[in-house]
């Protein structure tokens, strides 16, 4: 019996571990062998390089930007994807805006279902420079010198890129939070009020902390895709213009499947998991997680 209790539990997790093995470990395990190797999609041999995809990559300074741009993207991300998620789910679950909360948890979760291909056409409507909205609204508000090709401008597409996925992502975030936010007791704010604490007092004092488990996988799902993201600057930018918006995923992504140089794009993607395995360890020994209290 005792043999039987030990052996069920690891019948129930070896399908997860299966499939975690095949579709997750195995690939990173080839992706890293491959790096050592010169070869393309319709290359019959591999030639054996070693180090020398590395040495190259290291060297490259379209990497460096790449980077550059990834670790600019979690940065605008945590402040607006997590913190002004936050204090706007904090807002919704406010007694004030109870009775108009769920139309707008709808306007906000909206664009998080809409498809990133739609978005990225209404957006490269919105940078237009000549009948854009954007550029339109600072001539209307008198700003209209700064005005500026936004998509086409090396200093503001990677801004711009990054702009659009806040826009598209805070609702998810938000609706991640409010749903923490509901599960504080209610008699933790009761008994504030009563003491006289004001509202920002209350949100630093008992929200942030009843939240903060949430406030972790939050900042780790967004930094991890900060560190992932494609999508957007592929479809608006592909990088452009020159370098300026350039991600790891889009330069790799070019690598292998435009330029058919498999075998650097095999070491471009090791140093975007190295990188993002970094970032999240760094959380989860700043965050704590796992220790006891």
């Amino acid at each position: 019996m005792a043999r039987r209790n030990r052996i069920v539990p690891i019948l129930f997790i070896l399908p997860s571990l299966l499939f975690l093995g095949i579709f997750i470990y195995m690939p990173l395990i080839q992706n890293f062998y491959n790096s050592f190797f010169d070869f393309s999609v319709f290359s019959p041999t591999k030639e054996f390089v070693g180090f020398s995809a590395f040495e190259q990559l290291f060297g490259d300074k379209i990497v460096m930007t790449a980077l550059v741009n990834n670790i600019k993207y979690a940065i605008i991300s945590v402040v607006f994807q997590v913190a002004f998620a936050l204090v706007l789910a904090t807002i919704l679950e406010d007694k004030l805006f109870r009775r108009i909360a769920p139309m707008l948890r709808v306007v906000y979760f909206i664009p998080v279902m809409i498809s990133i291909s739609v978005i990225a056409l209404l957006f490269n409507f919105i940078y237009n420079p000549q009948m854009g909205l954007l550029n339109s609204f600072l001539e209307l508000i008198g700003l209209g010198n700064l005005a500026v090709p936004w998509l086409g401008n090396a200093t503001t597409s990677i801004y711009a890129v990054i702009a659009m996925s806040q826009w598209q992502s805070i609702g998810f975030i938000t609706m991640l939070f409010i749903v923490a936010i509901q599960k504080i007791p209610k008699e933790l704010y009761e008994a504030a009020d009563i003491d006289g604490a004001g509202k920002i007092r209350q949100f630093f004092s008992i929200t942030v902390p009843q939240v903060k488990e949430t406030l972790f996988v939050n900042m780790l799902i967004t930094i991890t895709g900060s560190m992932l993201v494609f999508n957007e600057p592929y479809i608006l930018t592909n990088g452009g213009p020159g370098t300026s918006s350039m991600t790891m995923s889009v330069y790799m992504y070019q690598q292998g499947f435009f330029k058919d140089n498999m075998g650097y794009a095999s070491a471009v993607a090791t140093l975007i998991f190295v990188v993002t395995a970094i970032f999240a360890l760094i959380q989860i020994k700043v965050s704590g997680t796992g220790k006891d209290e």
